[in-house]
Parts: C-alpha cells; structure tokens; sequence
C-alpha cells in the first residue's frame, strides 16, 4: 500500500503563486507515476500534471503548460505542483494520485492505483 499526503492549498488572489506537495509513504518502491488531478465545480476530475519516477519525464495538459510544473525530491518521496499566474478558473480541489504502470500519458483515473485526499484551491478575482 502507498499512502500519499497533499498540503498547500488554501485561498489566494489571481495571479497568485502556490505549491502544492503530496508525500509518498509505504511501498513507494512500487511507484512509477505520480499525477495531480483537479476536481473543479461541475466538471469531472481531470488529469494536470505528471511526472514519471524512473527519469523524472513529465506531461501536462494543454491548459496548463506555461504556468504549472510538476517535480519531485526523490530523498523526500514528494511531488510538487508549482502553480503560477493563477486564475479564478484553477479553483478547484487538487488530487495528488499514484500509479504502478510506467505510461506517464494515460490520463484516465483508472491508471492511478492510489489517491490522496485532496487539497482545495480557491482563487479569487
């Protein structure tokens, strides 16, 4: 089992900046990609941001590229989510989530074996 801790979230301003961090605990070993899912009002939980363990490779979606990054600390077992620039829009509730398959694209929740338990985001214009 992997047990995985978001912290960071909380009310900013746009254009704002805030990291987001997910802490990995357990058989981390297992881990091959580690993804943030948003969770925005009336929409469904979407990948953002993935970064693949064995050579830090990393995906974003569209929307985001330009003003989030994804990396992680290896010694730390954390990934982190570095969002700039942001909008009312990027409100949403943010899932840290890790997969045991190596596609660092597959953006369906299935290929994510384990889930944290979120943290919110409010942005306010």
């Amino acid at each position: 089992q992997v047990q995985l801790i978001e912290s960071g979230g909380g009310p900013v301003q746009a254009g704002d900046s805030l990291r987001l961090s997910c802490t990995a605990s357990g058989r981390t070993s297992s881990i091959s990609v580690m993804g943030w899912f948003r969770y925005a009002p009336g929409k469904e939980r979407a990948l953002e941001a993935a970064i693949r363990w064995r050579d830090d490779s990393t995906f974003y979606t569209d929307s985001l590229k330009g003003r989030f990054t994804i990396s992680r600390d290896n010694a730390k077992n954390t990934v982190y989510l570095q969002m700039n620039s942001l909008k009312p829009e990027d409100t949403a509730v943010y899932y840290c989530a890790a997969g045991i398959g190596e596609n660092l694209y597959c953006t369906m929740q299935s290929c994510y074996r384990y889930w944290g338990q979120g943290t919110p985001v409010t942005v306010s214009s």
